[in-house]
């Protein structure tokens, strides 16, 4: 396994520490509290997005989606994506993929499958989709509708890496009938706290890609948005699931949208 690089931080250990999880190290707490420091909404933030992929599972195994790939997976945190989409269909196939090996080290032991069903991870990182598809072929069917999962991630690839086509380029491989579930963090509603939060995850060697509302919304570009479309992460469906605590009806700076591959 690769070695763990305990001197930088990274984002999948700072949403661990928003979490309240343990599975972090000081230096992601240190980065963290910084941003805490910036909007106290942080971990609300990091909480919301966990409800929207529950919501959103949830939907889709409702609709008959079997099949999910989950790229940036993170940390367990249960109720993990499996387990959401396996409380409804028992069969349901899950690949996870991140990029942190410490994510490596929890799946084997946390991310345990129905009996009907299939988990699986692949350690690699989103920038390179060959590697991901490949793995992933080796367990869905891509002759069946497969829902990508890309929550919380994006906004931590900048265009100059070509965000965009990394999406377009997952999604040319899935056949017609699948769909993207995704969040993504904006400066829409704060401009002046986000500009400084950029500068200091960038000073700690963590991209953040702020979209507007206009940005997020090409990532779906040539598919079928579903119901209601783009919205406010925490204001996609909720009566799909449980309120955040914390959460009030203040707008929390994030977009989510699910939409369908014609």
């Amino acid at each position: 396994m690769t070695e763990i690089d305990t001197s930088k931080p990274h984002p999948a250990r700072m949403y661990d520490w928003y979490l309240g999880g343990k599975d972090n190290y000081p230096v992601d707490e240190e980065l963290g509290r910084q941003m805490l420091a910036l909007d106290p909404r942080v971990p609300v933030m990091a909480k919301v997005n966990r409800a929207f992929m529950q919501r959103a599972t949830r939907w889709l195994a409702g609709g008959g989606v079997r099949q999910f790939l989950d790229i940036g997976t993170g940390i367990p945190t249960e109720p993990n994506l499996h387990q959401v989409a396996q409380s409804v269909a028992p069969d349901a196939r899950v690949v996870y993929c991140d990029n942190d090996p410490i994510v490596l080290a929890h799946a084997a032991a946390l991310l345990r499958s129905a009996p009907e069903g299939i988990t699986e991870y692949i350690q690699a990182d989103v920038r390179d989709p060959a590697t991901i598809l490949e793995g992933a072929r080796k367990i869905l069917d891509f002759s069946q509708p497969v829902a990508l999962s890309l929550v919380a991630l994006l906004h931590f690839i900048s265009d100059e890496d070509g965000a965009h086509d990394l999406v377009g380029r997952l999604l040319a491989e899935l056949p017609s009938g699948s769909y993207l579930m995704m969040t993504h963090a904006t400066s829409d509603f704060t401009p002046e706290a986000s500009a400084v939060a950029t500068a200091r995850l960038k000073a700690g060697g963590v991209t953040l890609a702020l979209r507007s509302r206009e940005e997020f919304t090409r990532f779906f570009d040539g598919l079928e948005l579903v119901d209601p479309g783009v919205e406010v992460v925490h204001k996609w469906h909720p009566e799909l699931g449980e309120p955040v605590p914390g959460q009030d009806d203040g707008v929390i700076p994030g977009y989510g949208a699910v939409a369908r591959k014609p």
